[in-house]
């Protein structure tokens, strides 16, 4: 059975992070069966990052190798009908979407409008979680913008950097189907990870705001939450 590692839900999604949610949803779009844990100590995992899975006796990290590994262990089909320039397209999409991972999580971690609220539904959601910890975080998370270098711009400098890559998937994304057809696969997996957790929150960050108001971006969303939004049952 593999086994699915990643942090808590939050906002009525699997996870909060949009990395262990693009697993998760591809998962689920791959029909296998697995077991889904919640954690917040990362230290067990390949790279001492989140997600990973274990599958058998190998520990695997990195959503993108997991979905590679999953792929090539269960001769998965979920993309085989992809031609080469949708699968680069689809790459593009991607790294694109690891840039704004950074500005989502410092409207949620560094921008002081909206910390508050975030902490606070971390904290109603998650009885084990302290103030404590989650400053802890925090602190930690200030450092690895600092380094990274979104740390290092102003609000609206970070907004207007993540509402372009968002402006480029709205461009992307079709007004019907998924991305590639009528068939969801593993880059619709990877868009759903990023916008459900901007879209479902209840926090109205420039991103949400942007996300809410591209019709095809809601729709997609949506519509992938229908397919693999609940969790999975543990045998």
């Amino acid at each position: 059975m593999i086994t699915l590692y990643s942090y808590p839900g939050l906002f009525g999604v699997a996870d909060n992070n949009g990395y262990g949610l693009k697993v998760f949803a591809f998962l689920k779009l791959s029909g296998l069966l697995f077991r889904h844990e919640h954690i917040l100590d990362a230290s067990a995992a390949p790279r001492g990052q989140l997600p990973y899975i274990a599958d058998g006796d190998e520990a695997v990290g990195d959503s993108d190798f997991i979905i590679e590994h999953l792929t090539r262990r269960y001769s998965l089909n979920v993309d085989d009908s992809l031609t080469l320039a949708q699968r680069d397209m689809g790459h593009l999409i991607t790294r694109m979407l690891d840039d704004l991972y950074w500005v989502m999580s410092y409207s949620r971690w560094k921008d002081e409008r909206f910390w508050p609220a975030f902490q606070n539904a971390l904290l109603r959601e998650h009885a084990e979680l302290t103030a404590e910890q989650l400053q802890q975080a925090q602190a930690f998370n200030a450092q690895r913008y600092h380094f990274q270098g979104i740390g290092r711009y102003a609000p609206a400098e970070a907004y207007a950097r993540g509402i372009a890559d968002l402006q480029v998937l709205a461009n992307a994304v079709p007004t019907d189907g998924f991305l590639f057809g009528a068939k969801a696969g593993r880059f619709d997996a990877t868009i759903y990870g990023f916008l459900a957790n901007i879209f479902f929150s209840d926090i109205e960050t420039p991103l949400r705001e942007f996300v809410s108001a591209q019709g095809n971006l809601v729709r997609h969303c949506l519509m992938m939450h229908e397919l693999v939004g609940g969790e999975v049952a543990t045998p």
